[in-house]
């Protein structure tokens, strides 16, 4: 028996309207009631999943979110924090120079200061638009090489995006973390980090085996995850490097794909 299901935002869970549907709703109360843990696992803040986790009844005693693509993972409603992974100072003036020379827009997030940029760029405010919070414009200078860092994004249309994740040095995967979550979001996370790891992080505190774990998504940050899970399993909309690792492919998601799985492996 599966009992904790990690589900990816966007592209996943919400459809191109951002909606969660009421069939999918229905398909996750069910599963719940079985006693099976949802968890949302994103790349965003969790100040921009808690809207969901008020509209599915996940702000409650025991659950858990997985946020900034498994960097933190936390109590839903305490916010205390199970694990976390996270970058400094010194790694977002490194990210700073190279979108400098790369000509690419970049913005972070800090524990202390929320979403930092040196200035706006359209996408920052998309960021901030999605997930409900305010961009702070921050000379990245200031930021002490040991001051904490939660994630680095190089940010910008997506053709001058891939262009500049081309020319990327290669050893920095070795380093680093780095997975476009969406062709605009060119992501940079602490190498400890992914949802897999966190995924994993939070199975072992619940006492849960791997087998028992079902990870649902779409694009790149999603590998690690649907790679650890017992059940991996792709969207129809999804990238083929996802569908190529995973081990189920359901509908995508305008047609309710996550509800499909739920209803085909939980409630049966």
């Amino acid at each position: 028996m599966y009992k904790i299901i990690a589900i990816d935002m966007d592209g996943t869970l919400l459809n191109t309207e951002k909606v969660v549907t009421d069939k999918t709703k229905a398909a996750l109360k069910k599963a719940g009631e079985k006693g099976v843990k949802i968890v949302l696992a994103s790349g965003r803040p969790i100040e921009g999943l808690k809207r969901y986790l008020e509209e599915l009844d996940l702000m409650k005693e025991d659950e858990y979110v997985l946020s900034y693509n498994g960097c933190l993972v936390q109590e839903t409603k305490t916010e205390k924090i199970i694990c976390e992974f996270g970058l400094k100072g010194k790694d977002l003036h490194y990210f700073y120079d190279i979108s400098c020379n790369l000509g690419v827009n970049i913005h972070a997030f800090s524990p202390k200061r929320g979403l930092i940029t040196p200035k706006t760029s359209r996408y920052t405010e998309v960021e901030a638009t999605i997930n409900k919070i305010d961009i702070n414009i921050c000379d990245f200078a200031s930021i002490k090489e040991d001051e904490d860092i939660i994630k680095i994004m190089l940010i910008d249309e997506p053709e001058i995006l891939q262009k500049a994740e081309d020319a990327i040095p290669k050893e920095l995967y070795d380093k680093y973390n780095i997975v476009k979550s969406t062709p605009y979001f060119l992501e940079i996370i602490s190498k400890d980090a992914g949802k897999g790891v966190g995924l994993k992080a939070l199975a072992d505190h619940l006492n849960v085996k791997q087998e028992e774990v079902i990870a649902v998504g779409d694009a790149g940050n999603d590998l690690d995850m649907i790679e650890y899970a017992g059940l991996g399993v792709a969207m129809a909309n999804a990238s083929d490097d996802v569908k190529k690792i995973a081990d189920y492919i359901t509908a995508d998601h305008n047609e309710d794909g996550v509800a499909k799985v739920i209803e085909k492996f939980i409630l049966v």
